[in-house]
């Protein structure tokens, strides 16, 4: 599955993280552990921000420090997206096992796992069983 192309959601997601954590590029977070789930979503470390709720943040756009610190590579947030089987998605971005997408048509953002969704295939749609 690559960003920008559609998808649908094949099982429902609801955030276990109602208030999503949004740093800045540059911002300073203390890093904490590395997520370690059944799912197999690797390279997400716990982090925390001055007057934020942890949340989980991908390797890739963390500059880790010897001291437990990190400074952030990018603009990030941790929002997921709720979403229920049946809805349509606009991927943009994936990461670890999650897909940044925007929800079609509301345009409502935030990350999704891979295993919930499955790339749309109008072709697939029109052909009869």
């Amino acid at each position: 599955m690559t960003p920008d192309h559609r998808y649908i959601v094949i099982r429902p997601h609801i955030s276990e993280f109602p208030v999503p954590m949004a740093v800045k590029k540059g911002d300073r977070v203390w890093v904490g552990e590395l997520y370690a789930g059944p799912e197999g979503w690797l390279d997400w470390y716990l982090c925390s921000a001055p007057g934020q709720e942890p949340g989980f943040v991908p390797e890739q756009i963390l500059d880790r420090h010897p001291d437990g610190f990190g400074t952030m590579l990018e603009d990030f947030t941790n929002r997921e997206l709720n979403v229920v089987e049946g809805e349509e998605l606009r991927g943009e971005r994936q990461l670890n096992g999650w897909l940044w997408a925007a929800r079609i048509p509301d345009g409502e953002t935030g990350w999704v796992p891979l295993d919930n969704i499955r790339v749309d295939r109008p072709d697939l749609r029109s052909r009869k069983s």
